[in-house]
C-alpha cells in the first residue's frame, strides 16, 4: 500500500474521498484521512476527486533511472491506452522518444493482451467454467479478493496482459528489466505483489514529466499495423472485440465502473446468474478512463476514437505459451474489520442523534450510504461522529437556539429586503407580539422604525447601543444593528432598559426636588440674614447718633 500515499498537510477534512470511495476503505482520525490497505482496491478514485491533491501516487521515476544505470537492458511495456493519452503519437514515435531516455526498447502491452485473450477463448471452450470474470484489471481482482472472496473461483486464472507481456520480454531478452507505463495506479500494486514479472511501473503523468524535463517531445505520427487487434483492450468491451465469442451456451457482457461491478458481483453471489463470460473494468470507459488519464486527460469519446482508429483487424503474431506458464493464483485477502453487534450499532446511532428510524436521513454527506453504515464505520474506527452533517447542524442550531432562548436581549434577524427571518421570545415580549408567526416573513416596518436598518444596509456602518424610546410599546431600549455582508442578513439586538430608565428618571426627580428644596432653604436663610443685617444696621445707626449727641452735650458743658 505504498503506491498511494496521503499528504497530511493538504488534507482539509472535506470527506470527498470517502464519498467517492466505492468500498469505503478510508478512515478518518484527528481530522485526517487514512487509506485502509487491506480494504483498498487501488481504483484511484480518491486521487482523482481530492480537491487539495492530498492523495499522491508514489513516483517511481528515480527507481527506473537506477534500473537504466544498472547495465541490463530495460524494456518498456507500453499500455495500449497511450495513443489516447498522447494525441496523434504512435508506437514508433514513443519508441524513439523513450530510447532517448535510455531504454533498450519499447513494446506494446497489447502483445501480452493477445496472449491473454487466447487463453480466455480456451477457458470458454475447454474448461466448462460456469462464470468467467476477466482478470486483466487488478482493481477488479482486489475487489473480489477483499470484498467478494467467495467469487474468487470465477476469476479467470490467467496473468494480466502486463504480466504476460513482461514475462514474454524476459523470456526473449536475457537479463532484461521490464517497466510498465500506463494510466493505472493499481498496476503499481500488482507489480509489487506478484514479483518476478515487472520491475517498475510508471504512470503516463510520470512519463510526461520526465520527457518534459529532458526536453523530449514525441513526434506526432501514427504507424498503422493491421496485426494489432488487441489494442482494443483498454476500452469497454475491448476484450470482447478481440475474442471469437463462439463458445456455445455463454452470454458475453462488458461491465465498467466499480459500482456496476459491485452490483454484478452481488447478483453472481446470489446464485441466479450462470454461463456468463464477463469483462470487468473498474474504471468507467475501461483503461482509457484510468485515474491518471481521468485526472489530467479526460475525453471519453475522443479517447475511444483514438484507440479504435489505431487498432488493427488481426492479432499480433506472438507465440502462445503453455497454459501453466500464464496461469495465475488468486488468494483471499482477509479483512481486519470486525462487524459490531446490533446493540452497539443502536447505541452509536443514538449518539449520532438517530433515536428512531425516521431520524436516519441517509443523506450521504459523511460518505456512507446509510446512517447504519456510518455507525458501523465509527465502531470499526474508520469514522467519527462529527462527520455527520445533520448531526453537526442540529448541534449548532440547538446551541444557538439555547442562547437565543435564554438571552434577556431581544434578537431579530432580517434579510436584505428587511423581512423578519427570526425572532426570539425576548424580542416578542418587547414588541408585545404573541408568537413569531405574527411577524415572520413580514417587513420590519410593521413593528419598528426601519430607518436605522436602511442606513446600516446602505452605509455598512453598524449602530451600537443606541438608546431610544419606543412610544408604541412604552419601552426604552438600547438598540444594536449589525449587517453581515457575507450572509446578507441584518442582526438587531434590543436590550430592554425601561426599568433602568424609570429608575434613572426617579433619581433625577429626587435630585431635582432636593436641589429645589436646597435652593428654597438657601433663599430663606439669605432673607433672614439680610433682615437681621438690616435690623442690626438700623440699631447701630441709632446708637451712633445717640452717642454722638451725648458726646456733644458733655463737650459743651
Amino acid at each position: 500500500m505504498d503506491c498511494l500515499m496521503l499528504k497530511k498537510s493538504n488534507c482539509k477534512n472535506c470527506y470527498k474521498c470517502i464519498r467517492h470511495c466505492p468500498v469505503k476503505s478510508i478512515r478518518f482520525s484527528g481530522n485526517q484521512a487514512y487509506i485502509i490497505g487491506n480494504e483498498c482496491i487501488m481504483c484511484g478514485h480518491c486521487f482523482v476527486v481530492c480537491p487539495q491533491n492530498a492523495k499522491q501516487i508514489v513516483d517511481e521515476t528515480e527507481k527506473v533511472k537506477v534500473l537504466l544505470g544498472g547495465g541490463d537492458p530495460v524494456v518498456v511495456s507500453l499500455a495500449p491506452s497511450f495513443v489516447a493519452n498522447y494525441d496523434g503519437v504512435g508506437i514508433e514515435s514513443m519508441r524513439e522518444s523513450l530510447k532517448k531516455l535510455g531504454f533498450y526498447d519499447v513494446e506494446e502491452t497489447a502483445i501480452g493482451a493477445t496472449i491473454v485473450k487466447r487463453e480466455y477463448e480456451r477457458l470458454c471452450k475447454e474448461e466448462g467454467q460456469d462464470i468467467i470474470i476477466t482478470s486483466c484489471c487488478h482493481s477488479v481482482n482486489l475487489l473480489i479478493q477483499k470484498h467478494f472472496p467467495k467469487l474468487i473461483p470465477c476469476l479467470a486464472a490467467v496473468l494480466s496482459p502486463m504480466q504476460a507481456h513482461c514475462r514474454d520480454i524476459k523470456k526473449r531478452i536475457p537479463n532484461a528489466k521490464t517497466v510498465f507505463i500506463g494510466p493505472c495506479v493499481a498496476k503499481k500494486d500488482e507489480a509489487q505483489y506478484y514479483e518476478g514479472f515487472v520491475d517498475a511501473v510508471l504512470t503516463f503523468d510520470e512519463l510526461t514529466a520526465w520527457l518534459k524535463a529532458e526536453n523530449i517531445v514525441p513526434e506526432q505520427k501514427l504507424d498503422k499495423d493491421e496485426n494489432s487487434k488487441a489494442r482494443f483492450f483498454p476500452t469497454t468491451g475491448g476484450i470482447l472485440k478481440t475474442m471469437s465469442l463462439d463458445s456455445p451456451g455463454y452470454t458475453y457482457m462488458a461491465i465498467d465502473g466499480v459500482e456496476n461491478c459491485i452490483s454484478a458481483l452481488k447478483d453472481i453471489e446470489s446464485g441466479d446468474i450462470h454461463n456468463c463470460f464477463i469483462e470487468m473494468s473498474a474504471c468507467i470507459g475501461s483503461c482509457v478512463g484510468g485515474p491518471v488519464m481521468e485526472k489530467f486527460h479526460r475525453s471519453p469519446v475522443k479517447d475511444y476514437s483514438a484507440v479504435s482508429k489505431y487498432a488493427g483487424k488481426k492479432d499480433f503474431p506472438v507465440p502462445q505459451p503453455e497454459q501453466t506458464e500464464i496461469a495465475k493464483e488468486f488468494l483471499v485477502i482477509e479483512q481486519r474489520s470486525i462487524v459490531p453487534d446490533e446493540s452497539e450499532i443502536r447505541e452509536t446511532l443514538h449518539q449520532m442523534g438517530k433515536v428512531k428510524s425516521s431520524d436516519e436521513l441517509n443523506c450521504g454527506s459523511c460518505g456512507y450510504n446509510t446512517c447504519r453504515e456510518k455507525a458501523i464505520a465509527i465502531l470499526q474506527g474508520k469514522a467519527e461522529i462529527s462527520m455527520c452533517l445533520p448531526y453537526l447542524k442540529e448541534r449548532a442550531e440547538s446551541f444557538s437556539d439555547t442562547i437565543a432562548r435564554n438571552t434577556p436581549n431581544g434578537l431579530i434577524v432580517l434579510n436584505g429586503k428587511l423581512e423578519v427571518q427570526q425572532i426570539n421570545k425576548a424580542a416578542l415580549k418587547i414588541l408585545n407580539l404573541r408568537s413569531p408567526s405574527d411577524i415572520l416573513g413580514d417587513q420590519v416596518v410593521r413593528v419598528l422604525d426601519p430607518s436605522d436598518f436602511i442606513n446600516v444596509l446602505s452605509g455598512g456602518r453598524s449602530i451600537h447601543d443606541k438608546r431610544e424610546y419606543l412610544a408604541e410599546y412604552e419601552k426604552f431600549v438600547e438598540k444594536t444593528v449589525v449587517f453581515d455582508k457575507e450572509y446578507n442578513v441584518i442582526l438587531c439586538i434590543l436590550r430592554d432598559v425601561t426599568e433602568e430608565e424609570t429608575q434613572r428618571e426617579k433619581k433625577e426627580d429626587i435630585s431635582r426636588q432636593t436641589i429645589e428644596i436646597a435652593d428654597k432653604v438657601v433663599d430663606k436663610q439669605m432673607r433672614i440674614v439680610q433682615e437681621i443685617a438690616s435690623l442690626l444696621g438700623e440699631t447701630a445707626a441709632e446708637t451712633k447718633i445717640a452717642l454722638t449727641k451725648l458726646k456733644e452735650s458733655i463737650s459743651n458743658e
